[in-house]
């Protein structure tokens, strides 16, 4: 797994992590038993203070997201994220800003978009979207 911080959002370091760390979990890119890397190794990589993974490590742990086992390393558990309201919409906010700005960036106008969108649910009703 890659992390992408950005020191100037105002979102603590820490919880950046966090927050990628869940949306790899529930975006499937994650499953449970991937295991992490080392915290001395992420913080080198990402040339952060290990304190700052630490911390990030230890509230997934909390929360059950991560199972660190001494002297094997530290893995993704059984347990699925439960996304904070505010994150969650955050978060769909950033995925639609994305995908809006590919489809302006691949000519597609706001009324296409409308159509691709609703042509797509209609293609997905049978056991897809909801």
């Amino acid at each position: 797994m890659s992390f992408s911080l950005d020191p100037d959002n105002g979102i603590p370091i820490y919880r950046q992590i966090i927050q990628q760390v869940e949306y790899a979990i529930l975006s499937g890119r994650m499953k449970p038993g991937d295991r992490l890397p080392t915290i001395r190794s992420l913080a080198v990589e990402l040339r952060i203070n290990p304190n700052t993974i630490a911390k990030a490590y230890g509230e997934m742990e909390i929360r059950g997201i991560l199972i660190t086992q001494v002297g094997s390393g530290t893995y993704i558990s059984n347990t699925k994220p439960v996304p904070e309201a505010d994150e969650r919409n955050r978060k769909i906010q950033e995925v639609l800003g994305r995908f809006i700005q590919e489809m302006r960036d691949l000519g597609v106008g706001k009324e296409g978009l409308f159509k691709l969108i609703e042509d797509n649910a209609l293609l997905k009703t049978r056991g897809g979207i909801k």
